[in-house]
């Protein structure tokens, strides 16, 4: 199937047949993309998805550190204006 040239060397072919060529070169695009990437094969649907549960499995984990970051720094915060307010008011005795 070669499509009929132009005047100027140019080819000519018809949209149907230039959106099937595409599609197939796509298609070969991805899959060696995936075979680079080692996740071709019957097993490729099953490694994406593990790969995403990952992934999210990773953000909620740097999301926990944050939120734990964020509450020992605030506990640690009013300890100290608490042992501050409790010194100033000298609560616990002692001291000239």
């Amino acid at each position: 199937m070669t499509p009929p040239r132009a005047n100027q060397g140019d080819m000519r072919m018809s949209e149907i047949e230039f959106q099937a060529m595409l599609t197939r070169a796509a298609e070969a695009g991805a899959k060696r993309a995936l075979a680079d990437a080692g996740i071709d094969g019957k097993d490729a649907a099953l490694d994406i998805r593990d790969l995403r549960s990952l992934l999210d499995c990773i953000r909620f984990v740097r999301r926990t550190a944050v939120q734990t970051a964020v509450h020992l720094i605030t506990t640690g915060v009013m300890l100290a204006l608490l042992a501050g307010i409790a010194l100033k008011l000298k609560i616990f005795g002692g001291g000239p």
